[in-house]
């Protein structure tokens, strides 16, 4: 008779047992790998083979496994949150799979953001050069009137980002122009930074733009303060205090390959930041936050109660009652908790 030279009843018969095709269980009711010694494959290889047995016998509780083996499924997914259910591999190994490609698209994100930085870096091996005609301006009344000028000759597109405003009067004038090129149809879209829109009389300015077409968003924080215009010309300010304050530097680029590169930066963080948001179902222009209003919003999102936030503003629980509600009208939410939650959208709890 022929003898079966298989590895796995080769294995068997090395370790003194019957070699067998199947997976029958033996008399104590367990199965090969499920059971006995530690295979190697860490503690969860005992657990698994518990777990299936469970589960196929349609129970629902776990606890009969000691608790490093729980825990080691558990933050494998094998196991649900509550300890109660063993989950499929399968779906485990695809929601892994998703998860990755996720942060894989979030990272390759910030890679074409850094890539198209690298790009303004002349490559030494270069034996060509390419000659950037640029424009350099220390006062800002004549950036001002030169920005005016390529209002005019915008044709197609705006782009912007602004991590600060001028002055009200000076908004007022920029806000004359950006409306008159909305009317002739040209895209405006810009990207404010959370501090930027609590400047005084930035929310009627962003709101009389959004009326009109203009496409705005929030962010954190911008990297530059910004215009493309057309795609062709950049306008970057080299050095600006956060206060406003100092020399002001800025410079105009006339090259589509500079303002190409500038573009990609906007649009990555553009795809990351949510709508500007204002009161829904109001047409005027949002109104202008008091420190007060912060106040109570920032003690609302630390946890405190209502006592100690009256007792802190000097007012009676009944007088916080009514401004919280006025402050959650003001938000348009329907809770407190949604108040929270757009405030911290709309930049109003940073640096409280």
């Amino acid at each position: 008779m022929a003898v079966d030279e298989s590895p796995t009843n080769a294995a068997a018969a090395h370790r003194g047992a019957p070699a067998s095709s199947g997976s029958a269980p033996d008399e104590a009711g367990s199965a090969p790998g499920e059971g006995g010694a530690d295979t190697g494959d860490g503690p969860g290889t005992a657990g698994v083979g518990a777990a299936r047995r469970e589960r196929g016998r349609g129970g629902d509780a776990l606890d009969v496994l000691p608790g490093d083996i729980l825990d080691w499924l558990t933050a494998r997914r094998l196991v649900d949150r509550d300890r109660r259910h063993a989950n499929s591999p399968e779906r485990v190994l695809h929601e892994l799979v998703a998860e990755q490609r996720r942060q894989l698209g979030q990272f390759h994100r910030g890679l074409d953001a850094v890539q198209s930085l690298l790009r303004l870096v002349a490559d030494p091996q270069t034996s060509g050069r390419m000659t950037v005609e640029a424009e350099y301006f220390t006062d800002r009344a004549r950036l001002r009137q030169r920005l005016y000028d390529l209002d005019v000759l915008c044709q197609g597109e705006l782009l912007c980002m602004r991590g600060t405003f001028p002055e009200p009067e000076d908004l007022a004038d920029s806000l004359e122009a950006d409306l008159a090129m909305l009317a002739r149809g040209v895209t405006i879209r810009l990207l404010v930074s959370a501090g930027a829109a609590r400047r005084p009389g930035a929310s009627r300015f962003l709101s009389a733009l959004s009326d009109h077409g203009a496409e705005i968003r929030l962010a954190a924080a911008v990297p530059l303060q910004l215009n493309i215009v057309d795609r062709r010309v950049t306008v970057l300010a080299l050095h600006l205090a956060e206060d406003g304050s100092g020399p002001p530097e800025d410079i105009l680029f006339h090259s589509t390959r500079l303002a190409l590169c500038f573009a990609r930066v906007f649009e990555h963080h553009w795809d990351v930041s949510p709508p500007y948001g204002r009161d829904p179902g109001r047409g005027e222009p949002a109104e202008e936050w008091t420190p007060r209003e912060r106040e109570i919003l920032a003690l609302l999102a630390s946890g405190a109660k209502d006592e100690a936030i009256a007792r802190r503003l000097g007012c009676s629980e009944r007088t916080l009652r009514r401004l919280l509600a006025a402050l959650v009208r003001k938000l348009g939410a329907e809770s407190r908790f949604a108040a929270g939650v757009r405030a911290a959208r709309l930049g109003l709890l940073d640096g409280s």
